[in-house]
């Protein structure tokens, strides 16, 4: 599988069920995080990656009403990061852009072993990191969620259910980008 073809297969699906979460497997997912570029090269992500049912469970107690779709993944992964570890350049902090670009790069490697990595933010970050005995200082930004697409709907509300059956409405390329100057364009916003 090229980029291009993972970049078009990955969505954030719901309908997650299991899948065989190998300590192989994470060392690919950690390594395309690994290798991804950041400012100063100063790599300021950290991840934890949840398996173990135990563990599990305390990552399900830091969710939002309405996520109980993430209790049928095998896989969680907190990503996290500090300020103070990156570049802070006046008012740009690039430690979440930078775990950002991370986090993007082990979704696309996700996609291309046959998984599906789903980023949430419906979830107690404050409470997730002091159970996962993260450090303080560092902001978990995401939970994402890993496992393998199922049809089956049932941990999801009706409206979630809707939303796997096709990719959610992206803006039209001349709402994305523009050349040489801002266009008025780039201000549209999708209606939810």
């Amino acid at each position: 599988m090229d980029v291009k073809e993972a970049i078009l297969k990955r969505r954030a699906y719901r309908a997650l069920g299991a899948a065989d979460i190998s300590a192989e497997l994470m060392n690919e997912l950690a390594e395309a995080a690994r290798l991804t570029a950041s400012c100063f090269n100063n790599q300021p992500w950290k991840f934890v990656f949840v398996k173990s049912p135990e563990a599990l469970a305390k990552v399900h107690a830091c969710l939002a009403k309405n996520n109980d779709w993430p209790r049928k993944a095998p896989l969680i992964i907190a990503a996290f990061a500090r300020k103070d570890h990156d570049c802070v350049i006046k008012e740009r902090e690039f430690y979440l852009f930078d775990l950002g670009m991370a986090v993007s790069a082990l979704q696309l490697r996700a996609t291309e072993l046959g998984l599906v990595a789903h980023p949430i933010a419906g979830f107690d970050n404050e409470k997730a990191r002091t159970e996962l005995g993260i450090p303080e200082g560092n902001l978990v930004l995401t939970l994402v969620i890993v496992g393998r697409k199922t049809d089956d709907l049932s941990a999801l509300t009706p409206q979630q259910a809707a939303g796997e059956a096709q990719r959610p409405p992206r803006l039209p390329l001349e709402n994305v980008y523009s050349v040489d100057r801002y266009d008025e364009k780039l201000a549209a916003r999708p209606q939810r």
